[in-house]
């Protein structure tokens, strides 16, 4: 799942006019392992929160403020993002955690570099 959400998140930065390799640094790939496996993180703690079936904190991580926006960008540009498309989904209540990664397990596999 980190993986494919690091590939969302270059060909998002892509279209939006980053340079790609940019990402693969502190401030991109850094950060997204940091993200994923520290519960220092407040973006890990609030997944973390869900997955236990815990209440949303009233005080979100940055991750859940811009995932919306993150989403309608990518649609904007092109860009299939279905990991943000299925985390903002889930933090607004639209889809279980279980149903969300029901549906990207079932999505049809596909070449990384098409």
């Amino acid at each position: 799942m980190v993986t494919r959400g690091f590939v969302e998140m270059r060909r998002l930065a892509g279209a939006w006019g980053a340079r790609t390799e940019t990402l693969m640094g502190l401030s991109g790939l850094g950060d997204l392992i940091l993200t994923c496996r520290s519960l220092q993180s407040r973006n890990f703690a609030l997944g973390h929160a869900i997955g236990a079936g815990a209440p949303l904190p009233e005080k979100l991580a940055e991750g859940a403020a811009t995932a919306d926006i993150a989403v309608v960008r990518a649609g904007a540009f092109g860009v299939e993002v279905p990991i943000m498309a299925a985390v903002a989904a889930i933090l607004s209540g639209r889809i279980t955690v279980d149903d969300a990664v029901g549906a990207l397990l079932a999505r049809p596999l596909k070449r990384e570099d098409g």
